[in-house]
């Protein structure tokens, strides 16, 4: 377990790797604005653990990868589906298995859309769907809305990035289960410290689209797995449901009382899921 500094398309990107490089390859891709290190450790390594070699990233303007100046990325929405690629390319991986979690999820669906030959199979965790269509999602809740209209950081400040990452967790985690403040104060304290400037996770709040695919989900053939909290306050569960009418092959797992992301409570679950789903014999 390393991180390797790959290069692409005049960008640096800062990759780690899990597990033995001969064994099917799982290629994990983050929300937006989070680095690689939300993919925790201990979850990695349970998937290495379980047959997979797994691969986890930096997105630009996050951790160790290129960073931009805050409100003026140089890259767009399309330029990351191209940098899970290129990330492919550097471990000389022909298709992966794609997880994406949150907007990981939509850019999944997308590589799955735009490189369909690079993709054996899609987990598609707390997400929604990548690209238009005639259908009616349900909004955030309410809470969710009041945090992210009223909530107030200094991006200056690192105490005050902390406190405000840690209160948005609090909120994605939803209502029904505990909230381990103390777990996710240290995963968002060691990001904060890791990145070259913080600051410019703001830029992929407002990166353009590019070039992206029109193609309508039920063209994605490949095994999907979608996984999705019934108490997810950004997507809520209709958002996994309208994934699950979409792309023919997809079956839906829900996780009864979870929030957004992958908590450490369901580690078990989606694992287990994860290597059922990505076993061979379930793509022939």
């Amino acid at each position: 377990m390393t991180e390797r500094m790959i290069r692409t398309a005049g960008v640096t990107l800062c990759t780690e790797s899990f597990g033995d490089g001969s064994d099917p390859p799982i290629l994990l891709v983050m929300g937006t604005g989070a680095s690689m290190l939300w993919w925790e450790e201990g979850f990695c390594q349970k998937l290495a653990e379980g047959g997979r070699f797994v691969v986890r990233y930096d997105h630009r303007d996050t951790g160790r990868s290129t960073t931009y100046e805050p409100g003026r990325p140089g890259y767009t929405g399309a330029d990351l589906v191209g940098d899970a690629v290129a990330v492919l390319d550097a471990y000389g991986i022909a298709a992966a298995h794609l997880v994406g979690v949150s907007a990981g999820g939509g850019l999944a669906q997308l590589v799955a859309l735009d490189h369909a030959e690079r993709v054996l199979s899609l987990v598609l965790v707390s997400t929604s769907p990548a690209v238009p269509g005639d259908r009616e999602l349900p909004g955030p809740t309410g809470e969710f809305m009041r945090f992210v209209t009223s909530a107030q950081v200094d991006w200056s400040q690192t105490a005050s990035v902390i406190d405000y990452l840690v209160a948005y967790s609090r909120v994605l985690a939803g209502e029904q289960r505990p909230f381990d403040e103390t777990a996710v104060r240290d995963l968002v304290r060691r990001d904060v410290e890791r990145a070259h400037d913080f600051a410019a996770v703001q830029n992929h709040d407002s990166l353009p689209d590019g070039e992206r695919s029109r193609q309508p989900l039920s063209s994605i053939a490949v095994p999907t797995l979608v996984i999705h909290g019934t108490a997810d306050p950004m997507f809520p569960f209709g958002h996994g449901e309208a994934l699950t009418e979409e792309i023919p092959t997809a079956r839906l797992l829900p996780l009864k009382g979870a929030g957004h992301g992958v908590d450490r409570a369901d580690w078990e679950t989606i694992v287990h899921a994860v290597l059922a789903h990505t076993a061979a014999d379930e793509q022939g």
